[in-house]
């Protein structure tokens, strides 16, 4: 239920930006979203549709940009991504003692509008 909220926030930022620039519409929302993050790319679709009725944001396009969880390993330095979705000790000396370099980005990155 987190992703209406959240959508609340993307639509209001956009709306925002858009009236500021005097915007007649917002056609593109280009989305960064980390693996890691619980963001349903379908769900803020969802709510996306139902929150931006009326608005200068209504028929625009979401665009999500999946980022891909990234590692650093505390015991070897060694960095390697998540495997098959699986969260997995360092495939070089097994520790589970690792730093996330990335996968939980969550951010609009860009918006056009007309």
């Amino acid at each position: 239920m987190h992703e209406l909220s959240i959508t609340e926030q993307i639509a209001d930022i956009a709306i925002k930006h858009g009236d500021k620039n005097g915007a007649e519409k917002i056609t593109d929302l280009y989305l960064v979203i980390g693996e890691l993050s619980s963001v349903i790319d379908d769900s803020i679709q969802f709510y996306w549709d139902l929150i931006t009725e009326g608005t200068i944001c209504e028929g625009a396009k979401l665009h999500f940009n999946r980022i891909s969880a990234r590692f650093r390993c505390n015991a070897c330095e060694q960095e390697y991504q998540l495997a098959e979705g699986e969260l997995t000790p360092c495939p070089n000396c097994q520790s589970t003692q690792m730093d996330i370099l990335q996968g939980k980005e969550f951010h609009l990155d860009s918006i056009n509008i007309i």
